[in-house]
């Protein structure tokens, strides 16, 4: 008996959310939304999907050609602005820009989506440099945005929506990409109790593995073969060239398991701009629901033992 009434207990539960999360805001076209990273991949495809449903876009693109082509794709409602979330000028530029476009109305929303995973290596075969690199655009360059653009969230009483990764959930590969999601969980955290006294919302996107310029194998081959290529003898001796060969064969088996249906990550953006109820968090991808999501809440040495199994064994090792 007692089976029946947790099953209907349940039933009741994933009824109610999905009635709250259908539920979606009107008047979509009076409400600015400010993307960052918006020259490929994710941000690319949400600048042109939020466009087609009449949101106003604001693109930030990191390029001259980046945002010519996104602007030759959408509507004349998207405007795009040069911005590089790793020079502040260029970040108070952006909000000066954005303030002038929304007006009155504020921002409504804002996605932190600019972000790169390169340099990518064991940690050991990287310099504090290379963990800055990324940290410096994935996690402080996010922050920097954020804190420009407050004061216009506020005013619309908008969203916040950080792009993590699975990865800020398991850490199984050395490099500042893990680090720096982790810290983009945390600082999405203490942020969302922030400004939750102000009716904004801060939403977290993490993505399993997708078919982007982060994931793409050339750039990846090319990371490894630089960080290799600069390493001095005695620890090329120690990991030995067959676990430099094994790593970059893991690149190919990577690249073969990313899944190229970007749109099941920009849906879940849509979802946390649009709804009425948005989800603290979003976890896009069958990898991310059924793998690393699950296995991020099992003890560290189960994890350990299923990562270890996909790492070569280095040369010298005991």
């Amino acid at each position: 008996m007692w089976l029946f009434y947790v099953v209907a207990l349940l039933g009741f539960y994933f009824l109610l959310r999905w009635y709250r999360e259908k539920q979606i805001l009107t008047n979509l076209t009076e409400k600015y939304v400010f993307i960052t990273g918006c020259d490929s991949g994710f941000g690319n495809l949400l600048a042109k999907q939020l466009d087609v449903k009449g949101l106003r876009v604001l693109a930030g693109c990191l390029s001259q050609q980046g945002a010519e082509k996104l602007k030759e794709a959408t509507s004349e409602r998207l405007q795009t602005i040069l911005l590089d979330v790793n020079n502040t000028e260029s970040v108070n530029k952006a909000m000066e820009w954005v303030k002038a476009q929304v007006g009155d109305k504020g921002l409504w929303g804002l996605v932190n989506n600019a972000g790169i995973s390169t340099p990518t290596a064991p940690n050991e075969w990287l310099t504090k440099e290379d963990f800055k690199k990324i940290i410096d655009i994935n996690l402080l360059g996010l922050i920097d945005v954020t804190i420009h653009m407050l004061p216009l969230l506020r005013q619309a009483k908008g969203r916040v929506v950080n792009v993590a990764s699975i990865m800020g959930r398991l850490s199984f590969f050395g490099g500042g990409y893990c680090p720096s999601k982790y810290g983009v969980e945390s600082f999405s955290d203490s942020l969302r109790i922030e400004v939750s006294n102000f009716g904004v919302k801060v939403c977290v996107i993490e993505p399993g593995y997708f078919r982007t310029a982060i994931t793409n194998d050339k750039n990846l081959h090319n990371n490894f073969r630089s960080v290799w290529e600069r390493l001095p003898k005695e620890i090329k001796q120690v990991y030995g060239v067959s676990y430099y060969e094994k790593m970059l064969k893991g690149v190919n088996e990577m690249q073969a398991n990313c899944s190229p249906n970007l749109s099941l990550v920009t849906n879940c953006m849509e979802h946390a701009l649009t709804a009425v109820h948005p989800r603290f968090r979003y976890s896009p991808g069958w990898d991310a629901k059924l793998f690393y999501l699950p296995l991020s809440y099992m003890p560290t040495y189960v994890s350990d033992l299923v990562f270890l199994k996909t790492y070569p064994k280095p040369e010298q090792a005991i």
